[in-house]
């Protein structure tokens, strides 16, 4: 979500960044300035708040600035952290404000000291944690468009990032995404994708970016759909061999509501998923890239869920996709996708995190996905 910013209660990870909860403490509280408080928690909670509490964006590029030079955090009751970086009171900043929110501190910050914020936090963190901390101070589209970006600069390309991200965006997120690309990387997203990838994979990839799936009316022409479907088994499973264009023209032009129809049209006619169909009949990228189109259309939330499910699943962590998915829908519906999260898996999210990662990186996250996710 863009605009303006958020009321000081924002909690990260509400639908549509809607203020909830209690207001935010900026800094963690002292044993004895929630004794003198006669609480124990955060602003808000057992009675205790910090005379930061709500602090506006001058108090937090405060903390920030104290949080990356070791210095004294901005109560009185608090004792001087040491010499160093002060993560938390970075993590308690940085995690617990809208995007809109951090771009203004960030300005802030640069006002009052002369520092570029991203650039300080990247000279002073390091590895994961530094990787997410300046995930969240990027605008959203500009986030976006450095992960494709990074996903084709240098030898390979990460072609799941760029199925990901066009696949399960809207056509005015894209076209947004297109522009803050050109503008910080001077060529044109649709260009690089083209000179990056090949074959019926480029095909889908610039037909995705055209978001020509979008439909608010989500009307369904019942006799159109079942002829889409037609042509679908026609392109597949009735002939030896693949006509791939037809599958790519009907997954990316038709809207999410006409082809749920197809969908079921599609089983009627074949016997067998539209999915089953697509794993016999293409194969790597291009399969990978038909399924997330079919996954997104079925249940975006679904889809999100199990990218974050199978990026904290087994050894290891795929913290890009993690850090990804976190990021760039903290403020449009990582509360919806907590609830597939758990319906699909029964475990929270916020369980496997606690359990797959660790140290700062783990705290972050968890203030980002909220304790009840």
């Amino acid at each position: 979500m863009q605009g303006g910013g958020l009321a000081p209660g924002y909690v990260p990870g509400s639908l549509e960044g809607r203020p909830q909860g209690p207001r935010f403490h900026p800094c963690p509280p002292s044993p004895q300035h929630a004794a003198r408080k006669g609480g124990e928690g955060r602003g808000g909670e057992g009675g205790g708040a910090c005379a930061c509490v709500s602090s506006p964006p001058q108090e937090s590029r405060q903390v920030l600035e104290l949080g990356v030079c070791g210095a004294a955090l901005p109560c009185a009751a608090h004792a001087p952290h040491p010499s160093g970086t002060n993560e938390q009171a970075i993590i308690d900043v940085l995690t617990r404000r809208s995007n809109a929110q951090r771009q203004q501190i960030a300005r802030s910050f640069k006002a009052q000291f002369g520092k570029d914020l991203t650039e300080t936090l990247q000279s002073e963190l390091s590895g994961k944690f530094e990787r997410l901390m300046v995930a969240l101070m990027y605008p959203p589209y500009r986030y976006e468009a450095k992960e494709l970006h990074e996903a084709m600069k240098g030898l390979g390309t990460k072609e799941g990032v760029i199925i990901e991200i066009l696949a399960s965006r809207t056509k005015n997120h894209l076209q947004e995404i297109m522009k803050a690309y050109e503008a910080d990387y001077g060529s044109s997203l649709e260009e690089d994708i083209q000179a990056d990838t090949s074959g019926y994979l480029e095909r889908i990839l610039v037909c995705l970016l055209q978001g020509s799936r979008d439909d608010v009316s989500g009307f369904v022409d019942r006799g159109q759909a079942v002829q889409d479907a037609q042509d679908l088994y026609a392109a597949g499973e009735k002939i030896h061999g693949t006509d791939e264009m037809k599958f790519i023209t009907i997954l990316c032009t038709r809207s999410a509501t006409h082809l749920l129809r197809v969908f079921e049209e599609y089983e009627s006619i074949a016997g067998k998923s539209i999915e089953d169909s697509i794993k016999s009949e293409t194969h790597g990228s291009l399969e990978e890239a038909m399924l997330t189109v079919v996954k997104c259309t079925r249940n975006l939330h679904s889809y999100f869920a199990e990218q974050l499910y199978y990026a904290l699943k087994g050894a290891g962590t795929r913290d890009g996709t993690l850090i990804r998915n976190i990021v760039s829908r903290s403020e449009i519906d990582l509360n919806l996708i907590k609830c597939q999260f758990m319906k699909m898996y029964s475990k929270t999210l916020s369980s496997m995190i606690e359990e797959d990662t660790s140290g700062d990186y783990r705290n972050a996250l968890l203030n980002l996905v909220g304790s009840s996710a």
